[in-house]
């Protein structure tokens, strides 16, 4: 399977899937009454008319650059399959590239790309990957109209999201819902420029919300889709029934290169809040707190005393963050930030990279199985931080073996005590714990010199020393 922005570039190579799709359509009976037929004139016009409203502020974006490179090199681009890609990965995937010229040519690059108008002063949001490493934009609205001269204000490559605009006034502008609401099963329009198309409109409905470990952006919280969308797509709108933007159009899953029914936006609550950053400074800064977690799963959740498995679980504190000023401990169990309930590591470190670095942080806490409350002053966030706020690799992932709880059965039947440590439950063939000798039924009292005495313990033991 293969992760594709929607401007053509592949961002991940994840293993093939196949699919065999056979299906039995059956015909409705050409009788249909009246009501059944207003109905589906009744939507037929919804969408026709949330089309029509949305379409004067959706753009097309041109975009070009001139680079210089050996005179037989395949020009990188929004359709090479190499963009993107560090040189190690390519070889690995690809192969070598065939020996290239030492006489440098000049290569004009040319892509395209969709928007849309957000402010009636001109103000276009649009994705990183389409106008982020440019040397000129060029925008055209449905009326005819041609900007040769679009300004880059800013990008975010965390999140994918790019803000560039125009010189005028009484631009039409798209209005923004509130993604927050979506439910799978939503009807949603996406409309933009594919394969240069203009003013495009494609149907389907919400597949699926929250997406993230996509390996498209740091940040993800991506929307899925089923409304058609291909390269020239990026950037453009995925809209409601009522005419407003729900999200932006950014990347597919395919592999073909063109539309497989799964396409995927970034939220329009998460791009407002990365614009009205962009639109001040140029740039994004990002809360900081300094610590790492990870999902409450239900063997942790029973561990930990807890009712239900929410939340996420304190598997390292970092010295002198804010996190460690405000009391935070390993083990803590993360239940809401700011009153808002937390469901995975993912949206935790979401929540806290959309709020501004010296606010403040209300958290719900459960230590020991007791309620708390604690308070993050926050910091910034590092740029060189990205990629340590990722969740640690799982101890399965790291040594290959897997454990359990020592229950109090377990421990009469391997003869240990209950306390002792946690007991080995899979080995991975040819791992690393496999070449030590670890065994299922084997106990580990310890990591590194210290004590483990749940799962909880011994993952975060690893984490913190792998």
């Amino acid at each position: 399977m293969t992760v594709q922005n929607a401007g053509g570039c592949r961002v991940a190579k994840r293993g093939m899937i196949s699919l065999i799709v056979v299906g039995l359509f059956c015909l409705p009976s050409l009788g249909w009454g009246q009501t059944e037929t207003q109905a589906a004139k009744t939507l037929s016009k919804a969408f026709s008319s949330a089309a029509k409203a949305a379409m004067p502020a959706v753009v097309s974006i041109k975009v070009e650059k001139t680079i210089t490179g050996p005179s037989s090199m395949m020009v990188p681009g929004f359709n090479d399959p190499f963009d993107g890609f560090p040189e190690e990965f390519r070889r690995r995937f690809y192969g070598p590239r065939s020996p290239q010229p030492r006489s440098p040519r000049k290569y004009h690059q040319e892509g395209l790309g969709s928007g849309f108008i957000i402010s009636e002063d001109g103000y276009i949001l649009t994705n990183n990957h389409v106008v982020g490493d440019v040397d000129k934009i060029t925008v055209e609205l449905k009326d005819g109209r041609k900007f040769t001269n679009a300004k880059l204000i800013g990008t975010d490559p965390d999140t994918e999201v790019a803000l560039i605009k125009i010189e005028g006034e009484n631009f039409p502008v798209l209005p923004m819902g509130d993604s927050s609401k979506l439910e799978i099963g939503d009807w949603v329009i996406a409309i933009g420029n594919p394969f240069g198309l203009s003013e495009t409109v494609t149907v389907g409905v919400i597949s699926a919300v929250g997406r993230n470990n996509m390996h498209i952006a740091a940040y993800e919280d991506f929307i899925q889709t089923d409304a058609a969308i291909n390269p020239g797509n990026s950037g453009g709108p995925l809209i409601n029934l009522d005419g407003q933007v729900i999200g932006i159009n950014t990347a597919i899953v395919s592999e073909s290169g063109g539309y497989m029914g799964i396409g995927f936006a970034i939220p329009i609550n998460m791009a407002r809040s990365i614009q009205e950053q962009l639109r001040k400074s140029g740039k994004v800064s990002r809360g900081y707190m300094g610590l790492l977690a990870q999902d409450v799963d239900a063997d942790m959740a029973e561990a930990l005393g807890l009712k239900e498995a929410t939340g996420v679980v304190v598997s390292m504190v970092e010295k002198g963050t804010p996190a460690e000023q405000a009391g935070v401990k390993v083990q803590d169990v993360i239940l809401a930030i700011n009153g808002k309930k937390i469901k995975s590591y993912d949206a935790f470190r979401n929540e806290v990279a959309l709020l501004a670095p010296g606010s403040r942080a209300r958290l719900d806490i459960s230590r020991d199985g007791k309620p708390l409350e604690v308070t993050v002053k926050l910091g910034e966030r590092p740029a060189a931080k990205v990629q340590k706020e990722q969740p640690a690799a799982e101890p399965e992932q790291v040594l290959g073996l897997e454990v359990e709880e020592l229950t109090r059965e377990l421990a009469e039947r391997f003869h240990y005590k209950v306390g002792e440590g946690v007991i080995v439950s899979a080995v991975t063939p040819g791992s690393p714990a496999a070449e030590k000798g670890i065994r299922p039924g084997d106990l580990i009292a310890s990591v590194n010199r210290q004590e483990v005495a749940s799962v909880v313990d011994f993952t975060a033991a690893v984490k913190q020393s792998s």
